[in-house]
């Protein structure tokens, strides 16, 4: 036997007050999260910092000094 499906509104009418301001913080927090990340554009201004170890490191090498500089 299915169980009907309810909307989101007929669900949250079934929670108590304190409950239903959790969900509108959340549903805020996820609109405000999505809007921030559809700004973003891809920022490259790193290319090149690396251009001194070219000729110490092949590419893998220097993947892995980078993530060990990183993670210092």
């Amino acid at each position: 036997m299915s169980v009907p499906s309810r909307s989101l509104a007929e669900l949250v009418e079934e929670l108590p007050p304190d409950a239903r301001a959790q969900v509108r913080d959340f549903v805020e927090f996820l609109l405000t999260k999505r809007k921030r990340s559809q700004g973003r554009t891809l920022r490259q201004n790193w290319a090149g910092a690396l251009r001194e170890h070219r000729d110490r490191y092949s590419s893998l090498q220097l993947q892995k000094k980078a993530l060990e500089w990183r993670s210092s």
